[in-house]
């Protein structure tokens, strides 16, 4: 019989093989002025984690994402005394176990939003899942804002009709740049330590996250991926990118939590853009 492992793990897996396929075919019907290029393709690598476990790692530079990554981890092993005390349930037995799928989509055009979706399921004393959709916009359209939103509060209606404010409040608390005073993007969902008590219930919420990006996002770029933008436009959304790279560099959990348990260095910061820039 499967554990509840075994089927996270397969369903995030899953979950990347078709995002990867979605992703491909907006590349095949893109028509904007870099049509004359070939249209990207995903180039992935197994990587193994020394303590237990690892990944693969999905990248793709093409005409409409300058660089996405679609990437899936199964790790396992025991925390450093350093960090154990910081993770729910590993303060006294430091084993743990974890997989989970992480996207990160920096498009080449400036109209169009970055993205970053992740869900995951943690297992150490206590088990849980984790997770969030949120979109940064160089140039914010309302109209495509509230269809994000609206379209999120949906998902989360399915589970709880309480958890879009609680979610979208907690996405918009995280991810925040105090040293900046402003927020990343336009928020999103963010959702941590979800254990309800009916694992199926909490997994079907975390299935229809997934699902829901792989929908929503292509919807949005398909509205300007076409669209010619300017060099000042361009600029612009390297500055924006910088703002990205701060963010993940000195606040995201993510990040930090990656790093410290010995993952891959290279899938840990496939969130940073290609290029970016400071005024």
């Amino acid at each position: 019989m499967e554990t509840n492992k075994e089927h996270a793990s397969q369903w995030f897996k899953n979950l990347r093989n078709s995002i990867c396929k979605s992703f491909e075919e907006i590349e095949n019907i893109y028509s904007g002025e870099m049509a004359n290029s070939e249209p990207g393709r995903f180039e992935r690598r197994l990587w193994d984690r020394p303590g237990g476990g690892g990944g693969e790692i999905s990248i793709m530079k093409g005409r409409v994402f300058e660089k996405v990554g679609v990437n899936f981890s199964e790790v396992f092993g025991e925390f450093s005394p350093k960090f154990q005390n910081k993770i729910h349930g590993a303060e006294e037995d430091p084993t743990f176990w974890a997989s989970g799928i992480s996207i990160v989509a920096h498009m080449n055009s400036p109209l169009v939003p970055a993205a970053h979706m992740n869900t995951r399921f943690i297992e150490t004393k206590e088990q849980w899942f984790g997770g969030g959709i949120d979109l940064t916009p160089t140039f914010p359209d309302e109209e495509e804002t509230v269809f994000f939103h609206n379209e999120l509060k949906k998902i989360c209606n399915e589970y709880d009709s309480s958890s879009y404010d609680r979610y979208s409040k907690w996405c918009e608390e995280y991810f925040y740049l105090p040293h900046r005073r402003e927020s990343r993007g336009v928020g999103g969902i963010f959702f941590d330590q979800l254990n309800s008590g009916n694992w199926e219930r909490d997994f079907s919420f975390v299935k229809k996250v997934g699902e829901g990006f792989k929908n929503i996002f292509p919807e949005i770029i398909k509205k300007k991926f076409n669209k010619n933008w300017s060099d000042d436009q361009k600029k612009q959304q390297l500055i924006k990118r910088g703002r990205y790279v701060e963010f993940n560099l000195i606040h995201d959990r993510g990040t930090k939590f990656g790093l410290e348990t010995d993952g891959n260095t290279e899938a840990i910061l496939m969130s940073l853009p290609p290029l970016a820039s400071w005024p």
